[in-house]
């Protein structure tokens, strides 16, 4: 039986199909997701990120994270520790962070695998681009919120899911590696669940804020 890969629910409802995938929503959560008989191994999934030229010298690329590093750097001090979970193979975000006097640690399952940074808590973690890609959606975000601090900021940049008329002609999609979808609905289930502040950045940013 399929299940939410976020809150578990096993209301699932179909939501789209195309030529190589089919496309299922919760009902609880309204997480949608790709059915796990989808998923890419682990050696196909790595190949596919290996095609990826974001490089840190790229100003396009930069600009790119800009839309969620300014925004959050305007709201922590530059004494505050940070973790890029997934941070790719390029690092441009820590990079970036550094020129501004941030110190960002990194975290990536392919490229900077160092689980020692899993035993520490941060005062914010930035996932951009990364959320779509674990299939374990609810593992993730638990092990998040341990690694935070209170009052730290989750900040998370994924296209969001509009509806199933969009998501029919959706690029973001066809993606093999994307498997998991998030709307504001689906944030807003989140934050309601780890008791986060909900805070809208961007038509792809959202920023999570964890309690006192």
């Amino acid at each position: 039986m399929n299940i939410c890969p976020l809150c578990h629910s096993a209301d699932l409802v179909a939501y789209h199909q195309d030529k190589r995938r089919r496309y299922q929503q919760c009902q609880q959560c309204a997480l949608v997701s790709v059915p796990a008989e989808f998923y890419l191994s682990p050696e196909a999934e790595k190949a596919e990120y290996d095609k990826h030229e974001n490089h840190p010298q790229d100003l396009g690329y930069q600009q790119f994270l800009d839309r969620t590093l300014a925004p959050l750097l305007a709201r922590v001090s530059p004494s505050a520790a940070g973790l890029d979970f997934g941070c790719g193979e390029g690092k441009a975000l820590s990079l970036m962070a550094q020129t501004r006097g941030y110190r960002v640690e990194n975290y990536d399952l392919y490229y900077a695998n160092h689980p020692e940074l899993l035993t520490r808590q941060y005062d914010f973690i930035t996932l951009t681009e990364v959320i779509e890609h674990v299939s374990d959606a609810d593992a993730l975000l638990t092990l998040l919120n341990t690694l935070l601090k209170p009052k730290g900021i989750l900040a998370v940049m994924t296209k969001r899911v509009l509806n199933p008329t969009a998501f029919s002609t959706w690029h973001y999609k066809n993606d093999p590696t994307h498997i998991n979808f998030y709307s504001e609905a689906t944030f807003q289930w989140l934050a309601e669940h780890y008791g986060w502040q909900l805070e809208i950045i961007d038509k792809d940013v959202v920023f999570l804020h964890k309690a006192s």
